[in-house]
């Protein structure tokens, strides 16, 4: 009988360890499967939702490339290729690269620029002649190469405003603290976003950027679908997308962790490391 109750004892203890390794282990999901973007959503300036003009967008050797070769003048063209869904709580992670040369009529701002639009309406809710998303973003610069500093993982705020050193802030964009990073190196940059509250931005492992509350507000944005505006209203979810304004740029091992799920031990689908509960989605064993 001890034998047994001992043997009872070490099952039940690895069934507890395993259940303890099950809620702490990690579960990163791969927005971008390196292959297609079928799961991806185009809208650029000037054309109709899903209409991937001059092939911006396109895959090559596990790469999503942004280009402009079939494209002639730039006119202003800006795009944005969206996740086919919206998430609210989540640690995202990219890895992305500047390369070639600032396509011919692109606005001069944009070298070396583009960025991660997130908390973004509906690609689908945007008018023909919409030219940006109402979104926050994640701003991605490249250095010149003149010696001087340019920050990236910026915040710029398209349609939108956020809390920022304890007040309300309208600038559209407000640079980070980050190093320059010249040429064309991959950067790794990471994005922790906790619903309408707290936003972190890490670049290459360092966190350079922390602000809050984001809400529709400010300008930027033109020939929007004014049923949609809502001043001061907050800002709890949207989609995410990556950026093209002109410059060619690469992006790879685009990933994400959500944070909002099921926080009950008792679930089989519970993570210690959700911040936002969702008792919707928990799971439960079946009872014998």
């Amino acid at each position: 009988m001890a034998r047994l109750l001992h043997i009872l004892g070490m099952l039940l203890s690895s069934v507890y360890v395993t259940a303890q390794s099950s809620a702490h282990k990690k579960e990163w999901i791969k927005l971008f499967n390196g292959r297609d973007i079928n799961d991806w959503i185009v809208k650029i300036h000037h054309h109709d939702v899903g209409v991937n003009f001059g092939n911006t967008f396109r895959v090559k050797d596990g790469i999503i490339q942004v280009r402009y070769d079939q494209y002639g003048d730039f006119n202003d063209q800006f795009a944005h290729l969206y996740y086919k869904q919206p998430f609210s709580y989540y640690h995202l992670k990219v890895e992305y690269r500047f390369t070639g040369q600032l396509q011919k009529g692109a606005p001069d701002y944009t070298l070396r620029n583009s960025g991660i639009m997130f908390h973004s309406q509906d690609p689908r809710t945007m008018p023909k002649e919409q030219d940006w998303p109402i979104s926050v973003e994640m701003q991605l610069l490249g250095g010149l190469g003149d010696g001087k500093p340019r920050t990236t993982g910026n915040m710029c705020s398209p349609g939108t405003a956020i809390v920022y050193e304890g007040k309300l802030d309208e600038r559209h964009c407000i640079n980070s603290t980050s190093k320059t990073y010249d040429g064309d190196q991959w950067v790794h940059a990471e994005l922790i976003v906790l619903g309408d509250s707290l936003i972190t931005h890490i670049i290459n492992g360092d966190t350079v950027m922390r602000y809050s509350k984001p809400q529709m507000a400010g300008g930027v944005v033109k020939n929007y679908d004014s049923t949609i505006w809502q001043p001061g209203k907050p800002l709890r979810e949207g989609f995410i997308a990556l950026q093209s304004e002109g410059q060619p740029v690469d992006f790879r091992n685009v990933e994400i962790l959500p944070l909002k799920g099921c926080m009950d031990p008792n679930a089989v689908n519970y993570k210690d490391y959700y911040v936002a509960s969702d008792p919707a989605s928990c799971r439960y064993k079946k009872k014998k």
